[in-house]
């Protein structure tokens, strides 16, 4: 199936618009960033298989382009939250405002610790992985692990009031 440009950029910029401004907190980026995206839609668009599903592959190129900006940028790379994909343009569920929450006290750790962190939790990388990518051993991305969740939670413990039940959920 050949897929037209002009149709593509009609029916999803605005939806890729919304998916990086709600990665990249400058938004004098956003339009650059998207421009990226499109220029990388276009220029591959060709290889695009017709039984692949578009929208899938739109927004891994917009993703991918996001950690490109990031990488450049030297900054953390905070996660995707599947609850508050693209795909749900408004972003009013607690599970947004818990995941949003977390992104900024993902922000407040030291680097060491937000860089695991983010690389096994948000990222899905196992500890091997990420003790490549970090250039250190696997015992020590577990150790920058359970420290990053444990200043994460006496984060929350400090700031919110939590209800708990008799099994503690």
């Amino acid at each position: 199936m050949k897929y037209n440009f002009d149709q593509i950029w009609e029916d999803f910029s605005g939806k890729i618009r919304t998916y990086i401004s709600r990665r990249v907190s400058n938004p004098s980026h956003i339009d650059d960033i998207l421009q990226e995206v499109f220029i990388k839609i276009h220029l591959h668009m060709d290889g695009l298989k017709g039984d692949s599903k578009i929208s899938s592959w739109i927004f891994k190129i917009a993703h991918n382009t996001v950690i490109d900006f990031y990488r450049k940028q030297k900054a953390i790379l905070l996660p995707l939250h599947e609850e508050c994909s693209a795909k749900n343009e408004s972003c009013d569920s607690a599970a947004c405002e818990i995941a949003s929450g977390l992104e900024e006290m993902v922000y407040t750790l030291p680097e060491k610790y937000a860089k695991a962190l983010i690389l096994v939790e948000f990222s899905g990388l196992s500890n091997k992985e990420a003790s490549h990518k970090l250039g250190i051993s696997v015992s020590g991305v577990k150790s920058r692990v359970q420290r990053g969740r444990k200043m994460i939670k006496d984060s929350l413990m400090r700031c919110c009031h939590f209800v708990f039940d008799r099994f503690g959920t």
